[in-house]
């Protein structure tokens, strides 16, 4: 037994040494939390899927690209005990449908004030992660009296704030798998997803594109934030963000990456909380 001892201690070692950061992981999508209310909403020409839980000063979830409304389900968690959540899946995302238009974050933004308008809510906090954080940005932009704050995670506002090769990344890689696999479950047109993949990387290849001036005229307060260990937006393109829009705050959350509000959901409820309760 003895001899068998530095042997055994040698093997943990090592699977420790080989067990994933934190950062590295992609932990489950989220069930979607009892209690919320599903509704489609017509806007834009389209048929916009949102789910509502919660009372209190409202606060809209917008999900990052590819992906769905389900990811939120930490937040809302978090969020619903003091404010009313509303969740989106975007166009073309999820379960809502979309129209032959091409995907672009001003026509997204403007889906989003569309349901606003059907559940009579006139101004909202917006948390975003990735797409959603570029929504959020574009709402601060282009529909200031609707947003009250926007905390925006892991978004660029430049195509060239995004890291090259991203897609192979084995957390981001792992992701995208995933992401069609919901697709397929969730969305109206489930056999369309390479092609919705194509249609949206058209997007990504050329906006958001924004310039420091307009950026520099942001008025609605905002929080850029991102994980340490992000594997699509480049740390500096993030800092710059943060300098550029008057008076944003800059957080990057320690051992997290794009999938940070998953990795650590306590450290980001945390921070959103904070940042929207703030008086």
């Amino acid at each position: 037994m003895k001899r068998l001892l530095p042997a055994l201690f040698l093997a943990a070692s090592i699977q420790a040494g080989a067990a994933a950061e934190r950062w590295e992981t992609l932990p489950p999508t989220p069930a979607p939390v009892a209690g919320e209310t599903t509704g489609y909403a017509e806007v834009n020409g389209i048929r916009l899927f949102y789910a509502a839980i919660g009372d209190g000063p409202p606060v809209v979830l917008l999900h990052g690209g590819l992906s769905n409304s389900d990811y939120w389900g930490h937040q809302v968690q978090a969020l619903a005990p003091h404010h009313r959540v509303i969740l989106v899946d975007s166009r073309g995302h999820g379960r809502s449908t979309r129209d032959a238009r091409p995907y672009g974050y001003d026509l997204m933004a403007d889906d989003v004030v569309g349901l606003l308008d059907v559940l009579k809510i006139l101004t909202a906090d917006v948390v975003g992660w990735s797409d959603g954080g570029i929504i959020g940005i574009d709402l601060a932009l282009r529909h200031p009296d609707r947003v009250r704050r926007v905390f925006a995670f892991a978004a660029n506002t430049v195509t060239s704030g995004v890291k090259d090769g991203v897609e192979k990344n084995p957390t981001f890689a792992a992701f995208i798998t995933r992401a069609g696999e919901e697709y397929g479950r969730l969305s109206p047109t489930p056999k369309d997803y390479d092609a919705f993949v194509e249609q949206i990387s058209h997007m990504w290849a050329s906006q958001p594109n924004w310039t420091d001036a307009q950026l520099r005229a942001i008025t609605t307060p905002i929080l850029v934030v991102d994980g340490d260990h992000d594997e699509a937006i480049k740390r500096e393109h993030t800092e710059t963000i943060a300098a550029t829009i008057p008076g944003a705050g800059l957080l990057i959350l320690p051992n997290a990456s794009h999938f940070a509000f998953l990795q650590n959901p306590d450290l980001f409820n945390a921070a959103v909380l904070n940042f929207i309760d703030a008086k």
